[in-house]
């Protein structure tokens, strides 16, 4: 996983991993969550890639579009 730049300061998000159809996402408090383009759309896993990238917005976009459409939390 890579880490996430968090280039405004005050994410819950501690590192991504993107893949062709979904991100993993391992927030501040240890828990991984996987979101698929099925779970949570493709439009939303397009964005989510986007923002996880520029290091920014990707706390915010989750909880406000897609914070319980993941596939499985991983722990």
């Amino acid at each position: 996983m890579k880490k996430y730049k968090n280039l405004g300061g005050k994410s819950a998000v501690a590192q991504y991993e993107v893949a062709k159809d979904s991100v993993t996402i391992r927030f501040t408090t240890h828990a991984v969550y996987i979101y698929t383009n099925q779970s949570a759309g493709s439009e939303n896993i397009r964005k989510m890639k986007t923002l996880a990238l520029a290091g920014k917005g990707l706390s915010a976009y989750i909880e406000n579009n897609v914070k319980d459409r993941f596939l499985r939390k991983v722990r």
